[in-house]
This record gives structure tokens, C-alpha cells and sequence, in this order.
């Protein structure tokens, strides 16, 4: 009798299958609404637009470059170069091109007084010349005006 009571005092054990039952859903669901924006069919959009025509022959055609004078950034006699030489291009439309080209006394200005500012330790680090190149383009952006200048090109970067 006294197992009896017991028994009936226990609750009976929860079926697992509502719990079951919604991980299954949750995981077709987040499926299908993967699916479904990766290939372009939530939100109205139709999938990729199909191309005619070559996309990176359109975007060259448009390119001019505008060569800047070679730049030579004396160092501090602590270092172990003395001098940098520095010289680049600037992508710019061809629209652009003589706009860019009037105003290459501004850029040759602001990449000088950069270049003249920043430290030895940086322009020995070979790892620095990506970072360098982003502040020089954004400055030379700067200066040019928006949307004028696309890329500045490093052709030539040498310590001596």
C-alpha cells in the first residue's frame, strides 16, 4: 500500500516529443528563410541580373592616371635611411583627369607634409605600406574633392 502512494504521488513522465517536434520545424524554417534570401526570392528581388557584357571592360574603359612627381622625404639622421623616394599614380575618371591634374601642387603639398610626419619605426615596417596608402588617398580625396580620385597606386617606395 505504501508503494502504492508513492506511485501515485510521482507525476507521470512529459512526452519529448513536443520539444522534438519544434526543433525539427525551427530547423526547416530557418532553412527555407536561408534559402530563400540567399537565392533572391524574399524581398522581391529576382536573382542576379544577367550580365551582357563584360563588367570589368565598362569600368576600364572610364580610367585615366595621373602620374604625381617623385617626391624625396629626407629623414632623421637617427634612422637608418636617410631618404625616402616616393612616387605614385592617381586613378581618377577620365572627366576628372584635368580637374586632378590642376590641383597636383595641393597633392603634392598634403602627401609631402604627411610623409614628412610620420614616423621612421612606420615607413621601415613592410606590413605599414597598405595602412600608409589608405591615410595618403584619403588625404589626397580630401584636397581633390569628392568622388574624383579613386585609388592612389604606390609605384615606387624606397628607402635608401
Amino acid at each position: 500500500m505504501a508503494e502504492d502512494e508513492a506511485a501515485a504521488e510521482t507525476p507521470p513522465k512529459r512526452s519529448k516529443l513536443p520539444i522534438l517536434l519544434g526543433l525539427v520545424l525551427m530547423v526547416l524554417l530557418g532553412g527555407g528563410a536561408f534559402l530563400a534570401t540567399y537565392t533572391g526570392r524574399l524581398f522581391g528581388a529576382s536573382g542576379p541580373a544577367p550580365t551582357t557584357s563584360d563588367p570589368a571592360g565598362d569600368s576600364m574603359a572610364d580610367v585615366a592616371f595621373v602620374p604625381i612627381d617623385p617626391l624625396v622625404i629626407s629623414l632623421d639622421p637617427a634612422a637608418r635611411s636617410s631618404h625616402l623616394r616616393f612616387s605614385a599614380q592617381l586613378e581618377v575618371d577620365k572627366a576628372h583627369r584635368g580637374e586632378v591634374a590642376t590641383l597636383m601642387p595641393r597633392v603634392l603639398d598634403v602627401l609631402n607634409s604627411y610623409l614628412r610626419a610620420v614616423e621612421v619605426s612606420d615607413l621601415e615596417d613592410p606590413s605599414a605600406l597598405v595602412r600608409l596608402r589608405a591615410q595618403m588617398l584619403r588625404r589626397v580625396q580630401i584636397v581633390a574633392g569628392e568622388g574624383r580620385v579613386r585609388d592612389l597606386l604606390v609605384t615606387e617606395f624606397v628607402l635608401n
